[in-house]
């Protein structure tokens, strides 16, 4: 039994200790909120009850995960950064607020929302604001993003009274509203979209890039002053409120409680406003208000004695499946959707939810007409959680994704390792903007100007078709001119310039454009190095690709699929007939550099040049450019901010350069 249990904990630490490391280092959580939630009380409970296998690295006790050098310098702590103690119910809410007045019977609480964000602590030095940190492990060191925090337009610089030294912390979160716009913009690119605002949040604090930050719209609550010279204050609410008259941000609308029926009452007031707030909270926090009492109840290593954080149970509720409508996204994945009667959930309405894949259909066997059940479990993402089978209709059949495009009514296919289904056809209407997009960005035929907007208005026009339709727009030329479609006579004339001078790339940012499955940037420079034209690799087979280094099965089945089209085929004679480049700038050269072959891994900011034009230099000399570091990396170029992969090629005795010593190279 002891046996047992003992393996129970350690496997519990072990399975927690990854959850956190996907939470705050990779801002990709695997599970909700709630279930690990669960899986720390029973580790929790374990570990009161069996104190003889008591360990100070359990992640009990252990705060956040640590700190990240990709995402900027390791600042260490003045103040510690403590996580809170989670409680799940009423009876535990009362048992915190009794213990503290049994010892302090006046004691004045502070009940605050707690967003779901990421923590983070700004510096003023004389009215100044002068650091930014994350909060990292929480105790030693955090991440200085100091940059970044000044692209918050919430973050104020300045404050109107310059103290000495000020040091406060709150959360950088995301609005639901801009969530929305940073998801639909990821998914016209066709990168992969983030899961919940807290991820995207997460993700964006971290970009290397602060004018990303500016584009997506952070915003931050502070909700707590860490450490202050040159001003004095006696309790957390009057703190908040010189922080509010010095032009900052603090959390809304925290209530003053006396007792523990008032306590109550505002946790209970937060979670019924869940659902009309414009951005996500986790939970409630319960605080002692005055300051001199918290130093008097002090903190454990991982939590303060003086407040606790009350969760909120995930809200399920019943409804009926109504239809299961079919969506194609910009890639050609098709999406399958729940559309059920409405029901109010965290109090908004609630009449759809993804099932995903046919996968996720069939594990929960869920059918039109059945009854489900629908939880936003911390979430603002609706969830299917099950079917009542015990209420399922007589007639109901298995719901089975078509094998064609309810779009285009092309064929559709199961992609090989993944759940996925998608459309075949790359000028299926729902793909069409995202294919063109594609072809016509910069790692392609970079036809610069040629933005969505330009695309979708002609595509709806109809002047566009496929992506050999760019090049014979010039034939219209008036007409757009007329219709003011893309401008008047300058802007026109400016975007078939720059479709004109696209047909003379070389073919690499052609076979990259084609939109062709597992071919990216990479791909399409080893097959231009191989094939004399674009018409040689339309004609070759499957025993000649898989021959070419890096080109595996499935990527010369996808090749050979593409070409063997009767469709595809008739876009490269329009796309050659139109004057596009077919011919290899490269073709069967490289091997005259003495770079050639070897394989190059560039990191951090360049001194004096883009990251994107070192790369094309080494490749132009037959070297290849890859974005991790392994025992096969013959060099590593590094420049500021270096992060992890100088890091691996230390591990690797992997020889790192800086860009000179590359440009030597290059010119040898």
């Amino acid at each position: 039994m002891e046996k047992d249990i003992k393996q129970e904990i350690e496997s519990l630490r072990k399975l927690i200790n990854y959850h956190n490391d996907r939470y705050y280092n990779q801002d990709n959580p695997e599970i909700s909120d709630y279930e690990y939630d669960q899986l720390s009380l029973r580790l929790r409970k374990l570990e009161a009850e069996h104190p003889e296998y008591s360990d100070e690295a359990s992640p009990t006790k252990v705060i956040g995960a640590k700190a990240k050098r990709e995402a900027g310098v390791l600042v260490r702590h003045n103040v510690p950064m403590l996580s809170l103690q989670d409680v799940f119910s009423r009876e535990e809410v009362e048992d915190f607020v009794e213990r503290i007045l049994k010892e302090r019977k006046d004691t004045v609480f502070v009940v605050e929302r707690k967003i779901d964000g990421l923590s983070v602590a700004l510096r003023y030095t004389n009215g100044e604001l002068t650091m930014g940190i994350t909060r990292g492990d929480g105790i030693n060191y955090g991440e200085d993003v100091t940059e970044n925090v000044k692209m918050i337009d919430d973050v104020k610089t300045s404050l109107k009274e310059p103290v000495p030294y000020l040091e406060i912390r709150g959360e950088v979160y995301m609005k639901l509203k801009d969530f929305e716009d940073v998801n639909l913009r990821l998914e016209a690119a066709g990168k992969k979209v983030f899961a919940n605002p807290r991820n995207c949040a997460a993700g964006t604090l971290r970009q290397l890039d602060p004018e990303v930050l500016k584009e997506r719209k952070l915003s931050m609550f502070v909700f707590n002053v860490q450490a202050a010279q040159g001003i004095h204050f006696t309790s957390h609410s009057e703190s908040l409120e010189w922080l509010s008259s010095q032009g900052i941000k603090v959390i809304e609308n925290y209530r003053l409680c006396q007792t523990a029926q008032e306590v109550w009452d505002a946790i209970t007031e937060i979670g019924e406003s869940r659902g009309e707030l414009p951005y996500d909270i986790d939970g409630a926090v319960v605080k002692v208000d005055n300051l001199a009492d918290r130093e008097y109840f002090g903190a454990t290593s991982k939590v303060p004695r003086w407040a606790v954080a009350y969760k909120y149970p995930p809200e399920e509720k019943e409804t009926v499946v109504k239809e299961i409508r079919l969506t194609v996204g910009r890639t050609g994945r098709i999406t399958p959707t729940a559309i059920f009667e409405p029901i109010r959930l965290c109090g908004t309405n609630v009449e759809r939810a993804t099932l995903h894949n046919q996968d996720r259909i069939n594990e929960l066997d869920v059918r039109i007409g059945d009854t489900i059940v629908v939880r936003k479990a911390g979430e603002i993402i609706p969830e299917v959680l099950t079917v009542v089978k015990s209420k399922r209709p007589a007639d109901t059949v298995p719901f089975i994704i078509p094998d064609t495009c309810p779009s285009c009514g092309a064929p559709t296919v199961r992609d090989e390792n993944t759940a996925d289904t998608r459309c075949v056809n790359l000028n299926c209407p729902a793909q069409l903007v995202q294919h063109i997009l594609n072809f016509a960005g910069r790692n392609a035929m970079d036809i610069k100007g040629f933005g969505e907007a330009y695309i979708e208005v002609l595509i709806k026009e109809g002047y566009l078709r496929d992506i050999a339709d760019i090049y014979y727009l010039h034939l219209y030329r008036d007409e757009l001119i007329n219709k003011g479609l893309i401008g008047k006579e300058k802007n026109t004339d400016k975007l078939l310039a720059a479709i004109e001078e696209s047909k003379n790339n070389d073919i690499d940012r052609l076979i990259t454009g084609l939109g062709i499955r597992n071919i990216g940037k990479q791909a399409g420079y080893e097959l231009k190095t191989h094939f004399k034209s674009l018409n040689e690799l339309k004609d070759a087979t499957y025993e000649e690709l898989v021959a070419i280094n890096d080109v595996g099965d499935i990527t010369a089945r996808s090749i050979t699929e593409f070409f063997a089209n009767h469709g595809n085929r008739d876009i490269l004679r329009r796309l050659e007939a139109a004057g596009v480049n077919f011919s290899s700038m490269t073709a069967d050269t490289g091997n005259e550099s003495a770079l050639a072959g070897k394989v190059f891994v560039i990191t951090g900011t360049l001194p004096d040049m883009g990251r994107t034009e070192m790369e094309e230099l080494l490749k132009k000399c037959g070297a290849k450019v890859s974005g991790s570091v392994s025992k096969k990396t013959d060099y590593v170029i590094a420049g500021e901010n270096a992060g992890s992969k100088l890091t691996k090629a230390q591990e690797f005795n992997v020889p790192v350069i800086t860009q000179d010593e590359a440009l030597r190279l290059i010119g040898k």
